[in-house]
C-alpha cells in the first residue's frame, strides 16, 4: 500500500511562489518507480507537470521549465516530494495531484488547490 499526504496550497498574486510537498509513504511490496506532480484545471484533462524517476530522469511540461523545481529525499519506497514553483502566472490555477507509481499501479494524492488570481 502507497499513501500520500499533500501540503501547501493556497492563492498566491501573479509572479509568486508556493512550494507544494508530497509525503509518500509505502509499505514492502514493491519499489517505488517514478513520482511526480500532475494538475488539473476546471474543464481540462489532468496533464504531467513534474516527474522523477528512480533512474534520475526528471521530465517538466514545458510550459514550467526554468520556473517549477521537482526534488525528492529519498527513492524507490517513503520519501518526500516537493514542487517549488516560482513567479507564478495565472494559468497555474488547478488542482495540483502527486502521483507515485509502483508496479502496475499508479497511487494519487488528495489534491491540494493552487490559485493565481486574475
Amino acid at each position: 500500500q502507497v499513501q500520500l499526504l499533500e501540503s501547501g496550497g493556497g492563492s498566491v498574486p501573479a509572479g509568486g511562489s508556493l512550494r507544494l510537498s508530497c509525503e509518500i509513504s509505502a509499505n514492502i511490496g514493491g519499489v517505488i518507480t517514478a513520482v511526480g506532480w500532475y494538475r488539473q484545471a476546471p474543464g481540462k484533462q489532468r496533464d504531467l507537470v513534474a516527474g522523477i524517476a528512480t533512474d534520475g530522469n526528471v521530465k517538466y511540461a514545458d510550459s514550467v521549465k526554468g520556473r517549477f523545481t521537482i526534488t525528492s529525499d529519498g527513492l524507490y519506497n517513503s520519501q518526500t516530494v516537493w514542487l517549488q514553483m516560482n513567479n507564478l502566472k495565472i494559468d497555474a490555477t488547478a488542482t495540483y495531484y502527486c502521483i507515485a507509481a509502483r508496479g502496475f499501479t499508479n497511487y494519487w494524492g488528495q489534491g491540494p488547490q493552487v490559485t493565481v488570481p486574475s
